[in-house]
């Protein structure tokens, strides 16, 4: 009796994982790649003589706490231009959020960048960057980036997140 009782529970369970789901799966696009050059075009990540960028920091203003680091990297394209990497970690607070069908949330984020000239520290910048994402039923998306109030991003079809600051 224990093995039919056995077995036809291993029989529904395996009908259940059968069970096929009709929902389309959502595409996901939140990488941001953010790079700073100089008016002439120069990378003011890179450690020249001159006036450059030597270390920055994220920080998430709608964080629990004052203090809410956002993770980072520094990345290197293969002309060795360097720039930052956001992939996610900032709190995001709803905009629109009434159609279910397509929902707006923002992440605003404290960029302090470090400002040095032949290794003595100039000044600290902080800047501000809002990243306004998009989601629908087929996608999650960077859908606008504003630099200190200005727009700098906004999304293209099928086109990477990069955003390209000049200071």
């Amino acid at each position: 009796m224990r093995n039919i009782i056995f077995g036809f529970l291993v029989i529904f369970c395996a009908f259940l994982s059968c069970k096929t789901d009709d929902e389309d799966v959502r595409r996901v696009d939140q990488i941001l790649n953010i790079y700073m050059k100089n008016g002439t075009g120069r990378d003011l990540f890179h450690n020249k003589k001159d006036v450059s960028y030597f270390t920055y920091s994220m920080n998430d203003v709608n964080g629990i706490k004052d203090l809410s680091p956002v993770s980072s990297s520094l990345k290197a394209t293969g002309d060795s231009t360097l720039f930052i990497e956001y992939i996610a970690g900032a709190r995001r607070v709803g905009l629109d959020t009434l159609n279910p069908d397509n929902k707006t949330y923002r992440s605003v984020i404290t960029l302090s960048l470090v400002k040095r000239l032949n290794n003595t520290i100039l000044d600290t910048i902080n800047d501000k960057l809002e990243i306004q994402y998009r989601m629908t039923p087929a996608v999650f998306e960077v859908s606008k980036v504003y630099y200190n109030d200005t727009l700098r991003f906004t999304k293209q079809d099928d086109a990477p997140n990069v955003v390209t600051i000049v200071k």
